[in-house]
């Protein structure tokens, strides 16, 4: 048999923009939010906190930006990203940032954080629908429930958080009763599934994924002053926290890979959950915002600087337009 060489990547700007460097700039984007929320309780200049804010949002545009070129030189590129895991995770986690874009404007003008919202949804919808194709023609492999299901399916609760952020309660209602059904039932699956079949080192920090729904169903609760429902998923979000941080050693026995952008956005979600909650939960809330500092910007900083090199498409396999 005749030995192929890899196709080389055609010359052209962004032609393989991974999406794995999405889940690390999703991770900023919930930092630097958590920032602003909780810069009060280190009585520290707000400045500082949109300054970080600042510097967030104009990567994550950027990386979009990237991404937005490289479907515009092939559109097919998208469907080969979502046949990867990495791909698959990148892409639901892209769509998230739209939302969390939303809320960054969300007090400077309102009626143009709405278009971002509007498009996120629009974007979420597309995505979907797209996961699902890629499930129904390709191998069965795919269609096993994982973490990252819940950055697609359960990551409407990202829009009902925007939108409640904006003033949208109905929406947010509706996303919020929406994404729970999904969450308990991709919860309920993954015990299942955890309870007969070990996880491969290099997968399991995908694992941290589940505590991003606890996370971000209380914050919604908290938003509609649901104290009880918002206290369960608060005593959810610290068994899980536990549980990882307890097993750590075992979460992270594969060695640093791009995957561990996974564990970004969870970290800092929970942070600013507890913040929202207030009362007890708000030193808790201020101690886990420092901690969750000192773990994303060396992961996102390790992710970009993969990027930049031009490692971080080759490790994850992303397509090429």
């Amino acid at each position: 048999m005749a030995f192929h060489p890899p196709k080389p990547t055609p010359k052209g700007l962004w032609r393989r923009t991974p999406p794995a460097i999405f889940p690390a700039t999703l991770g900023l984007l919930g930092l630097a939010l958590g920032w602003r929320r909780g810069v009060g309780q280190f009585a520290l200049p707000p400045g500082l906190a949109d300054l970080f804010l600042g510097a967030v949002t104009l990567f994550a545009l950027f990386a979009l930006l990237t991404y937005v070129v490289k479907l515009m030189r092939r559109p097919a590129v998208g469907l080969e990203d979502l046949r990867i895991l990495p791909g698959r995770a990148g892409l639901a986690a892209a769509v998230l940032c739209l939302y969390l874009l939303a809320l960054v404007f969300a007090p400077l003008s309102p009626a143009q954080a709405r278009p971002i919202l509007i498009l996120g949804i629009l974007a979420h919808l597309a995505l979907t629908a797209a996961v699902l194709w890629t499930f129904a023609h390709g191998p069965a492999e795919q269609r096993r429930v994982n973490p990252v299901w819940h950055l697609t399916f359960t990551g409407w609760i990202v829009a009902a958080f925007a939108a409640q952020g904006l003033g949208l309660a109905t929406l947010a209602l509706a996303l919020f009763w929406g994404a729970l059904v999904v969450a308990l039932a991709i919860w309920s699956l993954s015990i299942r599934q955890f309870a007969c079949e070990s996880v491969p080192a290099p997968l399991r920090p995908l694992l941290a994924i589940h505590l991003a729904p606890a996370a971000l169903l209380g914050s919604v609760a908290t938003g509609f002053n649901a104290e009880g429902m918002a206290l369960v998923f608060a005593a959810l979000s610290v068994v899980l926290l536990a549980l990882f941080v307890i097993r750590a050693r075992w979460l992270l026995a594969g060695g640093f890979s791009p995957l561990w952008g996974a564990l970004t956005f969870p970290l800092a979600a929970t942070a600013n959950f507890w913040l929202a909650l207030g009362g007890a939960w708000t030193l808790p809330g201020a101690v886990l915002l420092l901690v969750a500092t000192v773990i994303i910007v060396p992961i996102a900083l390790q992710v970009a600087k993969l990027w930049a090199k031009g490692t971080l498409a080759i490790k994850t396999n992303a397509a090429i337009a």
